[in-house]
């Protein structure tokens, strides 16, 4: 199997963070967890998912009172447009998309594409179902002539055309999901590039790299790591959140409690104390990090210019904005010497603002000792970003290794 093509295949299953969780649960074939049930754990794969989120675990053979949590932790979402409550728009005779912009996206990079919509809807019922549109949206540039110094307005300039006459907004998404308009009760729809993503010699190009990239290879390392035989004590956790781009800040997301959850529930079960065995764990929060772009090299430190193709990178920052510290970046440097796979560091630049993971906020709630880590990215937030296609590989085999070996 050509991993890279593989990677494209999950990213087109993948248009939304519900996608995303779900194609992560059907490529595991775990046991389903039901959050409302008694859970009766033993040895083997379990995943639980709830809307974007997911959480997936494999419990060894032997487990006893030396065992901790080896925890990869990422997020499923990508920063763009939602679809508001009340969509329907029209604009100088135009049907348009009523959306809200989620995140830090580059706007700009999505005007002019063909796009759709894609998300969970919520029926009258009470169930729910997974929905994909024909793209039939698009945000249309002002031509040149018209304006020579264009400015994005967030409110006025963003809101997509449809390209179908004689629709709505929630017939086209109705038309999706095989039911009536007036069926639809909720939904959370998000706008996807409808154009597939490529790899062009040793670059990957796509949208939703960020932080696709890391659900992705945390899949294929839990996997392999699985797949090896080779079990230690530990149980190996793959926790993917939703709404880290706008925070973190819900039932869903890495603030709130899913993972302490989940990790409790597991620990009662096999009969052990969490305290301790959250003092034994640790985590690898992994998630994009900046390459250093060729036109703009004053924006990373001058000692600090990660490259795609030269592996993945470790996010160190001493104002806490990345949970890395000395131990935990010692043991992902023998991580990636066992598996043969070379490393790069980020560390910003003090006059050019740093972001953030879920790391800081999964080791300030959990107390367990974390690691950022990522692929290096060029146009990260943009609809279309780039990464390395050998690194993408080396992050798999480095994560696969610290299940296994850390």
């Amino acid at each position: 199997m050509n991993e890279n093509l593989d990677f494209l295949d999950f990213l087109a299953a993948s248009p939304s963070a519900p996608h995303a969780a779900r194609e992560v649960e059907r490529r595991l074939d775990f046991q389903a967890l039901d959050a409302t049930a008694a859970w009766e754990l033993s040895p083997g794969g379990y995943v639980l998912r709830q809307g974007g989120a997911i959480i997936a675990f494999w419990i060894p053979e032997e487990v006893d009172s030396t065992s901790g949590f080896r925890i990869i932790g990422a997020h499923t979402d990508s920063p763009g447009f939602v679809l508001k409550p009340q969509p329907e728009r029209r604009g100088a005779g135009w049907p348009q998309a009523g959306v809200e912009v989620y995140g830090g996206p580059i706007l700009r990079s999505w005007f002019d594409r063909e796009l759709c919509l894609a998300g969970e809807v919520v029926l009258a019922d009470g169930s729910s179902t997974l929905v994909r549109t024909e793209p039939v949206l698009r945000i249309p540039n002002l031509a040149i002539h018209l304006d020579r110094a264009p400015e994005v307005n967030r409110q006025t300039h963003v809101q997509p055309i449809l390209t179908v006459e004689e629709t709505s907004v929630m017939e086209v998404v109705a038309q999706a999901a095989e039911v009536a308009p007036e069926d639809i009760f909720g939904h959370w729809l998000m706008l996807a590039d409808a154009q597939p993503g490529r790899l062009s010699g040793d670059l990957l190009a796509a949208g939703r790299l960020d932080n696709l990239t890391s659900v992705y290879a945390g899949l294929r390392a839990l996997q392999g790591a699985v797949a090896s035989g080779e079990e230690s004590q530990d149980i190996w956790v793959l926790a993917a959140f939703d709404h880290e781009e706008v925070g973190s800040a819900s039932t869903r997301g890495a603030a709130g409690p899913l993972l302490g959850s989940v990790l409790e529930r597991i620990a009662d079960s096999c009969g052990l104390s969490t305290a301790p065995m959250f003092a034994r764990s640790t985590m690898v929060s992994a998630d994009a990090a900046h390459a250093v772009h060729p036109n703009y090299p004053e924006k990373h430190d001058s000692e600090h210019h990660p490259l795609l193709n030269h592996g993945p990178v470790t996010k160190i920052n001493a104002n806490q904005r990345y949970a890395s510290n000395p131990a935990t970046v010692a043991m992902w440097r023998r991580c990636c010497a066992a598996a043969g796979v070379p490393t790069q560091v980020f560390a910003g630049n003090n006059a050019v603002p740093c972001g953030s993971t879920i790391g800081p906020i999964s080791a300030t709630r959990l107390g367990i000792d974390t690691v950022d880590v990522g692929v290096p990215l060029l146009s990260m937030h943009s609809a279309r970003e780039v990464c390395g296609a050998q690194d993408m590989v080396w992050f798999r085999e480095a994560l696969e290794a610290y299940l296994i070996n850390s």
